[in-house]
């Protein structure tokens, strides 16, 4: 009598694992997709021709082809590439943020560090007449840096040492105080005003690879912090006494996950300008597409803070021809009924 042997059918496991797996896939095509429309897209478009021999093609005694060039490579290249680049910083940390402090509608300015740059940038412009963003970059950052460890700071000390709402109060504590010192110092300077006007729209446009490449350093060494954090996360969200019943050692996983986040936010805000609402989107469509695990949370999270950013930007450059919008007020108008519903949202489920 002959056996019949059985195939065991495909799990659960293995099926959200595919599925995730095509989501990251098809999130990675339609960045690329994205950032060629980018490439195409302004005041001047080009065609699919031209983008191709602005990017590869040798010099020519053509004006007309110099000029395709130049615009490819000097301004289009570098906007795609920082869009893409500070959108993958401002999604993950978005989702960290969250992870951490257990607060789901937390963004990156909850520590301070868009403030913080805004001030810093100020102080640059109206001490040392600085207006150059490869100038006050290095403010920005270094502002933004400052004031997420003062935040840290104080959150680690008194009765409330390490709990996620201190972390919250103490950030829009010093966010505030920030914020009425940039305003003082703004309003004495005029071209310290001016030139926070078009800094705080957030924009990726007029910033080049000598911004781009040393802020990239940054990132990196952010995003590697991050992944090595994300088990912890997972842990942390089920509570600090289960984590640490199950081995996690809080403070240093907190520690490593804030330092992490602020070099994200940071190094993107102050290349950038601050993108506000950008983190806090991703971080809920990323949760909602993968689930609570964070060791798949985050990397959607990025790409999608990538994506999301860089069509914004191309939204801004088509609905304002032949001006355009900055890519943070197009990310803003998107951002606040989202954050509007979020809240709606968390009040229906209160009644």
């Amino acid at each position: 009598m002959g056996t019949t042997v059985e195939k065991r059918p495909s799990t659960g496991v293995t099926r959200v694992r595919r599925r995730r797996v095509a989501g990251l896939a098809a999130l990675v095509a339609g960045l690329v997709v994205a950032g060629g429309v980018s490439l195409a897209v302004g005041p001047r478009s080009l065609g699919l021709s031209e983008v191709w021999y602005g990017l590869f093609a040798a010099p020519d005694p053509d004006q007309r082809l110099t000029e395709i060039r130049l615009i490819v490579q000097t301004v289009r290249v570098p906007r795609t590439v920082l869009a893409v680049v500070a959108g993958i910083a401002l999604g993950i940390g978005g989702a960290l943020i969250q992870g951490h402090t257990r607060n789901p509608i937390a963004d990156t300015g909850l520590l301070g560090v868009n403030a913080g740059a805004s001030f810093a940038v100020v102080l640059a412009i109206a001490l040392f007449g600085f207006a150059d963003p490869f100038q006050y970059v290095w403010f920005a950052f270094l502002g933004a840096a400052a004031a997420g460890a003062v935040v840290f700071g104080l959150s680690s000390i008194g009765r409330g040492a390490g709990n996620p709402l201190t972390l919250a109060l103490a950030g829009q504590g010093i966010a505030v105080f920030l914020v009425a010192m940039t305003t003082a110092v703004a309003l004495s300077d005029q071209t310290a005003l001016d030139a926070l006007r078009f800094w705080n729209a957030g924009s990726v446009a007029g910033v080049g690879f000598d911004v781009i490449w040393p802020v990239s350093g940054f990132i990196v060494v952010g995003l590697l912090l991050a992944l090595s954090t994300l088990p912890a996360v997972n842990l942390l969200n089920l509570g600090d006494d289960v984590a640490r019943g199950l081995g996690v050692n809080v403070a240093l996983s907190r520690t490593v996950g804030i330092v992490a986040i602020t070099l994200l936010a940071g190094a993107a805000t102050a290349a950038c300008g601050p993108v506000a609402f950008l983190g806090l989107m991703v971080a809920h469509v990323s949760r909602y597409l993968t689930g609570p695990d964070y060791r798949w949370l985050v990397p959607y999270a990025g790409l999608l803070g990538a994506l999301i950013l860089l069509v914004c930007d191309i939204a801004g450059r088509l609905v304002a021809r032949p001006g355009e919008l900055q890519a943070g007020v197009v990310v803003a108008l998107v951002g606040a009924p989202f954050f509007a519903a979020l809240v709606w949202r968390g009040k229906l489920k209160q009644t």
